[in-house]
């Protein structure tokens, strides 16, 4: 995750004539550049560790311990598939681990150069070798023959022997994949070609700045999850971001090995209103318009940003492989390019009106925040306004996906629900804590409340959702929040009496914690509802809990304030209604079905290389999802369908996760809890 920046944009994949190619070696190892550090790197390295060891949040040391995690981390940036290095590579330099300290104080990078150098090296020999494998089409029923996909763990290889047999599976994976989105071999072995080529030609196009950037980032993230270095581009663009004004589908992109994944989407841009992109898929292809695709597998990240972006009204075609699905046969996703401005981006409110069952005509606000923009407090207090007025019984605040934003936005907004009080607490480094507090006296809404989160909650949504649920104001929902509850701050390199060539970068690292007003941190451990629902992520596997080197969850003293009774048998009771309400839901039953299905499977690391095998599996997948769609046309008193392609495309949306929020919200009426009692 080390390149990650903030894009607005999507793309597509393959584009490339009839004509097979043949192998061609042209490109040669002995063209590699030689890099060495810029004159600016030295002075850019001291300025970023004293930014950290100065500023940041956490005590560091600058030692042989931390100069092992950087190493350990540069070395996995590299190879994180551990697919290049022989494991005589990384003894060889992990005499050299002890040092990094000393590097980097020094400001004498060469170490690290001399690394990437044989990395570079390696790659280029891997992908040439992967050129070989092309000149005979593979035996795709060979029984038994996997890939395995996951090696982060995985011992370095020992010999030659060994690499070249985890580059054929790799191969044979890329192959197979373009085979069962129908391409002959001729076509499969021109494109296969066209990216392994490029990818030589990507490497040979590698500049200092490159190698200046990772070891930095492998620095910065040894720290603390959420510090890092941004090179000068990076930097433009986080710039071309805070000015809130560009033009693309809005997306965050980062690279990961050979791939372009989605980090998160913007709410209210192309690509979230599309309702078919989301975290963790990867864009293999870009095409503008109705133009061929471009195979975008190894290219650099800031290339395929490039290609992604474009102006206003222009449509781009993304390719996306799908990160939640066992399928590896890419979706064609169009996007027409639109101006991103983050502040336009506004909550919207709907009333919920049930058109039978026991609940039948009665009215419930829905409001959907997409982030914690400017003003936002000002458009849900008009929301409000507008839901009193159709008079609701009830209100639901949506936050899922919402990933945070302004802290004072969220300070206003709890400042809806409540008259006066504490929000969050806030310490810095030295220790000193701060409060936000509502301080207007005035409630706006003190009706029944219930607030729905999921695992992409984050930062100053779960400032919020934590604040009612402390003061039990209202009822939280959902899946466990991300548990972000770290303050960064951006910082420019530069010195205005700087001459150096080449412009300096910037640094983000974390200068305080919030704490919730009974005193727990969200910082790791997030929100928990009071009312879990039935989710396949694992806190483990997504969220703050996962990544490396994140801040651990600890607490404080407690806010001063009251809350608006006790609500915990309230709580037990509504849980224990959703249990029972959804173990008979035929949506919930798909969802337990999937979850069980993922957890059977999220050990496996492999995936077959047997064609037939695949086949089977994505008609057994296909079977499920057209049974599924049949089941719902025939609750909905439609008739079922023959295939998938028959299905109507403007088929209402079925969110079952607010269904079932609105199913609890209206159980929590009776109870006479999470509302302020009117005086």
């Amino acid at each position: 995750m080390i390149n990650s920046i903030r894009v607005c944009a999507v793309s597509a994949l393959f584009a490339f004539s009839t004509v097979a190619l043949a192998v061609n070696h042209a490109e040669s190892v002995d063209e590699i550049p030689v890099l060495k550090q810029e004159s600016q790197h030295a002075v850019s390295v001291k300025r970023i560790s004293s930014n950290f060891l100065r500023s940041h949040y956490k005590q560091i040391t600058l030692d042989d311990a931390l100069s092992e995690k950087v190493f350990d981390r540069y070395m996995r940036s590299l190879d994180s598939s551990r697919n290049v290095f022989l494991d005589a590579d990384v003894q060889k330099f992990k005499v050299e681990q002890d040092h990094f300290d000393e590097a980097i104080e020094m400001g004498d990078l060469d170490i690290a150069y001399q690394i990437f150098q044989l990395n570079m090296q390696r790659r280029i020999e891997r992908y040439e070798y992967a050129l070989t494998l092309l000149d005979k089409e593979f035996n795709f029923e060979k029984a038994g023959d996997t890939f395995t996909f996951d090696r982060e763990d995985a011992a370095w290889p020992k010999n030659t022997a060994e690499l070249d047999e985890l580059w054929r599976q790799r191969v044979k994976y890329d192959a197979l994949n373009l085979k069962l989105a129908d391409k002959e071999w001729p076509k499969i072995q021109e494109l296969l070609t066209k990216r392994y080529e490029r990818a030589i030609k990507r490497l040979k196009q590698t500049t200092s700045e490159d190698v200046f950037q990772t070891l930095m980032n492998s620095f910065a993230r040894s720290i603390e999850a959420h510090t890092s270095y941004l090179s000068p581009q990076n930097a433009e663009r986080f710039q071309m971001e805070m000015n809130l004004s560009f033009e693309g589908i809005g997306a965050v992109l980062l690279s990961e090995d050979d791939f372009t994944t989605i980090r998160s989407v913007v709410p209210g841009g192309p690509a979230d209103l599309s309702k078919k992109i989301k975290p963790e898929d990867k864009i293999v292809g870009v095409a503008q318009d109705d133009d061929d695709f471009v195979d975008v597998v190894g290219w650099r990240l800031d290339e395929v940003v490039e290609l992604i972006k474009g102006p206003k009204g222009s449509v781009v075609r993304l390719q996306i492989q799908k990160g939640d699905s066992e399928s590896t046969v890419p979706e064609v996703v169009s996007l027409t390019r639109d101006k991103i401005k983050l502040e336009d981006r506004a909550a919207k409110s709907e009333v919920y009106v049930p058109e039978s069952g026991p609940n039948q005509g009665e009215k419930l606000g829905v409001i959907t925040i997409p982030s914690f923009y400017n003003k936002l407090s000002n458009d849900v207090r008009k929301e409000l306004e507008s839901l009193k007025e159709q008079k609701v019984e009830g209100i639901i605040v949506d936050l899922r996906g919402n990933g945070g934003g302004s802290l004072t936005e969220a300070t206003l907004l709890t400042g809806l629900f409540i008259d006066k009080g504490p929000v969050v607490q806030i310490r810095d480094g030295a220790g000193r804590i701060r409060v936000e507090q509502d301080v207007d006296g005035v409630t706006y809404y003190d009706g029944p409340l219930t607030v729905l989160v999921d695992r992409y909650s984050a930062s100053a949504s779960e400032i919020f959702a934590a604040a009612l649920q402390d003061y039990s104001r209202a009822l939280i929902l959902g899946e466990q929040t991300f548990g972000k509850g770290t303050v960064q701050q951006h910082r420019g390199l530069g010195r205005i009496y700087d001459l150096y060539e080449n412009p300096l970068g910037s640094v983000q690292f974390t200068i305080a914690k919030f704490y919730r007003i009974d005193g727990g941190s969200t910082q790791h451990q997030g929100v928990v509802p009071d009312v879990l629902f039935p989710s396949a992520i694992d806190p483990k596997d997504w969220g703050e809990s996962q990544e490396e080197n994140a801040l651990p969850w600890d607490s404080i003293k407690r806010a001063s304030y009251s809350t608006f009774g006790d609500t915990s048998q309230a709580a037990k009771q509504l849980s224990e209604l959703h249990e029972k309400r959804v173990k008979s839901d035929p949506e919930f039953g798909y969802i337990f079905e999937d979850i069980a299905q993922y957890k059977s499977k999220e050990n496996d690391k492999t995936l077959s290389l047997v064609e037939s095998e695949r086949i089977k599996e994505r008609e057994e997948r296909d079977t499920k999802r057209l049974k599924r769609a049949n089941e719902r046309l025939v609750r909905h008193g439609l008739e079922p369908v023959k295939s998938l392609d028959d299905l109507s495309e403007d088929q209402p949306e079925i969110d079952p996760f607010l269904d079932e929020a609105a199913n609890i919200t209206y159980d929590l009426l009776g109870t006479g809890k999470y509302a302020i009692q009117s005086k």
